[in-house]
């Protein structure tokens, strides 16, 4: 039918919604029962996950990528279009989500029937509320056995302010009520508002790098009409470029003439150059351009750094490709080249958390075959010096020398949802970190709501872990920056041999430093292989050592060969022997093995204080 044609489509018949919920509450088998009920994908083809893509994806079953497609359905003999996208739910890919939020007009909240509301569900709502959406509440997985949807769907309720009676109750897994779901997302749901007469408008919200054909962007036209072969240009980067390709996504790319108002779809315009396609900026038609673009999006702000580097040298200009072409893929990333005395030349990666930076370095590594290492995650310190000067420090060896007046370190807002019987250890937990209450609610009689504010260094390491194994996984965490704050910060050098080495500095607190100086010199001890002499590593302050271990030197049995005979004369072999050591002491050099960087930055500062 003409009407479903992409670019005939009045906007009147079209939805685009988004599916938002914590981490493993069924978003993307959800996504899969639509793509089923619709008839996009056919029996034969279907698998679980359908929409996403990535191996990694796959293995972990998470979702990393938004991913939007087109589906056809009917209510009563009326045919519509919905344009779905399906959303990570982990908090390091909240960028993401509130991307695909601005090319939708409504959102299904998707809350699990066995664990009910969860810190990433307020997360993710908040920002829905945030764009003006139309939220849908939706119970999942009501045929387990342990499901609660009375329970949970009160919460839901009290929550929206909406009745217990508007919650939807489905099971993605079976497939039970989603076809009333699809229908209610038609009568619930606006349809796209736009002018079709005004000159072209399209925002583009996410863009992939296909190694065939080049940059694919993905968009969402507000005004005018998008054709085939015309010219366009990039608001904000000024390019210019041919329209080689358009169309829709369902769920495989499907090439049409043209894409309307509020219609969701792709282009290919056979560009390589992976700057030209920014995520945000504004798509017109060069011939009728438009005066003001859509505004984009704040830019995301990066909240853990870490250095990588190449195993092999020579591999540093791939990785500077790679990297390139992920930052297509993924616009929360921020780079910037650095060099280590110990690595050589690599970059400094910002991240918006520690999922985010395991799951950039995996794709790194499998999708552009590197071999890399990371050093320890930290944070960006603003160092106030007594003359009044700033430094901003990303990187423990940027922290300056000389006399220091203040350090300023990041906070967050961390919201943490648990069962009422964790209170106590999830305060002690958030008091150990150096965290200030903000705040407590019970959301119903057996689950709270707790806010803290916490520096970030004190998260970044493994207090997801933490918090998970004292609340036997039912605890929920989520957080947002809130400034910064003044703390007592000092800088822990290693030195092996007397030379500091600066892929094992760590900014830390004071009453942290000792016990990190101390860690990391006895992991050194084990790591670092024994050499001709002996070797000496000290964690330092300043001038001042606290910690101190020793790597005995290898011996050579010079006595062998002395049999009988007078002590002077083994005394004096040894005594050569001695010198020998200390000439070689002189001159030496540390080697440390890549296998030793490697285990002492992956298990970081964090471990030894639990």
């Amino acid at each position: 039918m003409s009407a479903l044609q992409p670019g005939k489509t009045p906007a009147d018949i079209i939805r685009n919604f988004c599916i938002i919920a914590h981490i493993d509450h069924g978003k993307s088998t959800l996504a899969d029962r639509m793509l089923q009920l619709t008839g996009v994908v056919d029996e034969r083809s279907m698998r679980a996950q359908y929409l996403d893509r990535m191996d990694i994806e796959r293995e972990r079953g998470i979702t990393i990528k938004s991913q939007a497609v087109r589906l056809p359905w009917q209510v009563d003999g009326a045919d519509f279009v919905l344009n779905m996208i399906d959303t990570p739910g982990h908090v390091d890919f909240t960028y993401e989500v509130s991307r695909s939020l601005q090319a939708c007009e409504g959102a299904i909240l998707l809350v699990d029937a066995a664990q009910g509301i969860e810190a990433q569900t307020l997360a993710n709502l908040y920002l829905a509320l945030e764009a003006n959406l139309t939220v849908i509440p939706v119970l999942n997985k009501i045929d387990l056995p342990s499901a609660q949807p009375e329970k949970y769907a009160a919460e839901l309720a009290h929550l929206i302010g909406c009745e217990v009676s508007d919650v939807f109750r489905v099971s993605a897994k079976t497939g039970e009520g989603v076809r009333e779901l699809l229908d209610a997302i038609v009568a619930m749901i606006p349809h796209p508002i736009g002018d079709e007469k005004a000159p072209l408008r399209a925002l583009i919200f996410d863009s992939v790098y296909d190694s065939y054909r080049g940059v694919v962007t993905y968009v969402r036209v507000v005004d005018g009409h998008l054709k085939h072969r015309e010219r366009i240009l990039m608001m904000s980067t000024k390019a210019q470029h041919e329209v080689l390709e358009i169309g829709v996504i369902s769920p495989e790319m499907v090439p049409s003439k043209g894409l309307g108002v509020g219609e969701v779809g792709y282009l290919i315009t056979g560009v390589k150059e992976v700057r030209q396609s920014r995520v945000g900026d504004t798509v017109t038609a060069l011939g009728r351009p438009a005066t003001t673009d859509l505004g984009g999006y704040r830019p995301p702000h990066p909240m853990v750094f870490a250095g990588l580097y190449p195993i092999d040298g020579d591999d540093f200009t791939e990785l500077r490709e790679a990297l390139d072409k992920l930052q297509l893929n993924d616009a929360a990333l921020t780079y910037e080249p650095e060099t280590s005395g110990a690595l050589g030349f690599g970059f400094r990666i910002g991240f918006l958390g520690l999922l985010h930076m395991e799951i950039v370095r995996e794709r790194l590594e499998r999708e552009f075959n590197l071999e890399l290492i990371s050093t320890a995650p930290n944070v960006e310190y603003r160092v106030v010096m007594e003359d009044g000067s700033e430094h901003t420090v990303h990187n423990p060896s940027e922290y300056p020398d000389g006399k220091i007046a203040e350090v300023f370190e990041p906070m967050v807002r961390a919201t943490i949802l648990t069962p009422s019987e964790y209170i106590g250890t999830v305060l002690e937990l958030c008091q150990s970190r150096r965290g200030e209450q903000q705040g407590m609610d019970y959301l119903s009689e057996d689950r709270v709501e707790i806010r803290y504010l916490l520096p970030l260094a004190e998260i970044v390491f493994d207090f997801f872990d933490a918090l998970k194994s004292r609340t036997r996984g039912y605890a929920s965490l989520d957080y947002d920056e809130a400034g910064e704050q003044s703390a007592k910060l000092v800088k822990v050098d290693i030195l092996l041999h007397g030379d500091p080495v600066d892929a094992f500095s760590s900014i830390v607190h004071t009453d942290a430093a000792y016990s990190y100086g101390l860690a990391m010199a006895k992991k050194l001890k084990e790591l670092i292989p024994q050499q001709q002499f002996e070797v000496p590593i000290q964690a330092a302050i300043g001038a001042r050592v606290i910690a101190r271990e020793t790597v005995r030197a290898l011996r050579k049995d010079v006595l062998a060969k002395c049999y009988g005979g007078d002590i002077s004369r083994k005394r004096k072999l040894l005594e050569k022997q001695k010198e020998g050591k200390k000439r070689m002491k002189m001159v030496g050099r540390v080697e440390v093995p890549q296998e030793a960087f490697v285990a002492a930055l992956s298990t970081g500062e964090s471990r030894e204080r639990k």
